[in-house]
């Protein structure tokens, strides 16, 4: 028989796996909606929808696995990265959807909500001041001038499916939308810097590394106390707070 799998719950959505159907419940009915449109416009494989109904979201299993998870071991040939980085090459060069996404969002906003969230991660005595001080220089590369392209917004190691060294699909596209490229490569390589070049060797084009190190600190440090608010562990070995301390 089948057991419901819970694969993340929290305040906001909840993702229960039964045998090769993934359902999400989500409270935000915008946000299912919006994922189901950027997935039926991506060029890169993305999960089978089977149903939807008012804050519910059936999908297909996709096959294969991932390259690893934040905080955990990689897997995969350096091959099998490249593919990754090409799938990503591919979403970014395909035409713009329709409304800005995660990775969109305009540099003065997030400057600002940057500098509230390190004054509270030092108020409430998250984290270190001089940690807090030396992410929040690094993150300033981060707001620069840059080309909208189709972005997932959400690009963790955990959302590309891979059987082999063949891409087989994309999940959790809810924010997706126009928005910085490298937002995602920073993403999709958090905690995994080994393996930055690979990625960038499939994705086929020089990147600013500025950039993807200031994503890495300016994502960590609005993500932390969310994390901790929510049931999760920043501080676990190669999770977010060790992607900061990286920086020192």
């Amino acid at each position: 028989m089948d057991e419901v799998k819970v694969v993340v719950a929290h305040s906001e959505r909840a993702t229960l796996r039964v045998g090769d159907v993934f359902v999400k419940v989500d409270a935000d009915q915008a946000r299912l909606d919006m994922e189901v449109e950027a997935m039926a416009l991506a060029p890169v494989p993305t999960p089978e929808v089977l149903w939807r109904k008012p804050h519910v979201l059936a999908i297909a299993a996709l096959p294969g696995a991932t390259l690893g998870s934040l905080g955990g071991p990689s897997a995969g040939s350096p091959t099998a990265w490249a593919a990754a980085g090409a799938a990503i090459r591919k979403l970014h060069d395909a035409p713009l959807p329709p409304r800005p996404g995660q990775a969109g969002r305009s540099s003065i906003a997030l400057a600002a909500e940057l500098e509230d969230e390190c004054e509270r991660l030092v108020t409430d005595g998250v984290l270190p001041a001089d940690l807090v001080t030396r992410n929040r220089q690094v993150a300033e590369a981060a707001f620069r001038p840059w080309t909208p392209a189709f972005t997932h917004g959400d690009l963790q190691i955990a959302h590309v499916f891979l059987d082999g060294d063949e891409v087989t699909g994309i999940i959790d596209w809810s924010e997706a939308g126009q928005g910085d490229p490298l937002y995602d490569l920073a993403t999709f390589t958090l905690g995994h810097e080994e393996h930055l070049d690979d990625v960038i060797a499939g994705y086929g084009t020089p990147v600013d590394l500025d950039v993807i190190h200031a994503w890495w600190s300016l994502r960590s440090l609005l993500i932390v106390r969310w994390l901790i608010e929510h049931g999760f562990d920043p501080f676990a070995p190669g999770c977010e707070v060790d992607v900061l301390r990286s920086h020192m």
